[in-house]
């Protein structure tokens, strides 16, 4: 039996997938919770560890659940990467996405509190809470959280904050900036517009309808960020921190690489569609690297082109095996 064991919550999403895998690599025993018992299962075939994790249904809300699933497993690190993660359907669905994420991380602190545990407990926090950055955001810069999202993020990161500072829970939350790769949903906008570029390849007619292309981002690679949470969960001094690239790109930059790569020229393709844009929208959000590298060591290795340029490859390369099967 391994010596070690992990729970990821949120182990089917993109994060929580690639974690599991990394969790794998280094001897743990991976424990993925999911609230439904027949989990979309495609990601973790797709990174070749489908039924290497052992799969738990639990609602991370229900306390109950919670606190029987970590006492049969006995974790040493848990990773908290559930809830609902879309900011444009959080518009939609106000009400539950802050339950998922607000109440999800009351509980499972409170449940951890309860059981007295000892060991390591990560929160995904997110870029949003800044809302429009004046300059490369860090834990001293003004938070301005402008979607249900946001605020319920900003919750969060505060909650996980007085658990650790007045029950000592070893507890941190790392405020992640956008980060992509092939495992993204397609509900998101750059797997929406790397998917909609093939499209266009292929069928010259189709047109990409995406929202204003003026709002810039800071985009990192997903599995640089998997190691980074890994290092904030391990430190010996637990310390919020931002895990981005330091570099924004506009989404029109990201749109003009994604259809260059393919010899397109994206003016011909896509449409700006107003029905696209949020009731309120961040038009600038860039992070500030310098803490993170100073405490941990770490940046980023990939930058927004790098990214942009698997993505594609990876596109293509699964259209390829497509074509063969």
């Amino acid at each position: 039996m391994p010596s070690s064991t992990a729970v990821v919550f949120g182990c089917t999403g993109q994060d929580g997938s690639l974690l599991s895998r990394a969790l794998l690599e280094q001897g743990f025993h991976v424990v993925g919770v999911s609230r439904s018992s027949s989990p979309n299962l495609s990601t973790h075939r797709a990174l070749g560890i489908a039924g290497e994790v052992e799969l738990e249904a639990a609602d991370i809300c229900d306390f109950r659940a919670v606190l029987e699933l970590l006492q049969r497993h006995d974790p040493i690190e848990i990773y908290n990467l559930a809830a609902q993660s879309s900011v444009g359907l959080s518009f939609q669905q106000p009400a539950k996405t802050c339950e998922s994420i607000v109440t999800g991380t009351v509980n499972l602190l409170e449940v951890a509190r309860f059981a007295e545990f000892r060991g390591q407990m990560f929160f995904a926090g997110s870029s949003e809470i800044f809302g429009d950055t004046q300059g490369p955001a860090d834990l001293t810069s003004m938070r301005d959280p402008v979607s249900p999202y946001a605020v319920a993020k900003d919750a969060s990161l505060n909650i996980v904050r007085v658990y650790r500072d007045a029950y000592k829970l070893r507890c941190v939350t790392g405020i992640l900036f956008n980060h992509e790769s092939p495992y993204r949903p397609a509900t998101f906008v750059t797997r929406k517009i790397v998917d909609g570029a093939m499209r266009c390849s292929k069928w010259k007619s189709t047109r990409l309808h995406l929202g204003d292309l003026s709002i810039a981002r800071d985009w990192g690679w997903a599995e640089d960020y998997i190691e980074a949470i890994q290092l904030i969960t391990r430190a010996d001094q637990l310390v919020d921190q931002v895990v981005c690239t330091g570099r924004m790109v506009t989404l029109e930059y990201f749109v003009d690489r994604v259809f260059k790569a393919l010899s397109l020229k994206w003016r011909d393709y896509v449409v700006q569609d107003k029905s696209f844009c949020r009731p309120s929208d961040i038009r600038c959000s860039v992070g500030n690297p310098e803490p993170m590298a100073r405490r941990l060591g770490w940046r980023a290795e990939h930058t927004v082109d790098q990214v942009i340029d698997r993505l594609v490859e990876q596109a293509l390369l699964d259209e390829a095996i497509g074509s063969v099967k």
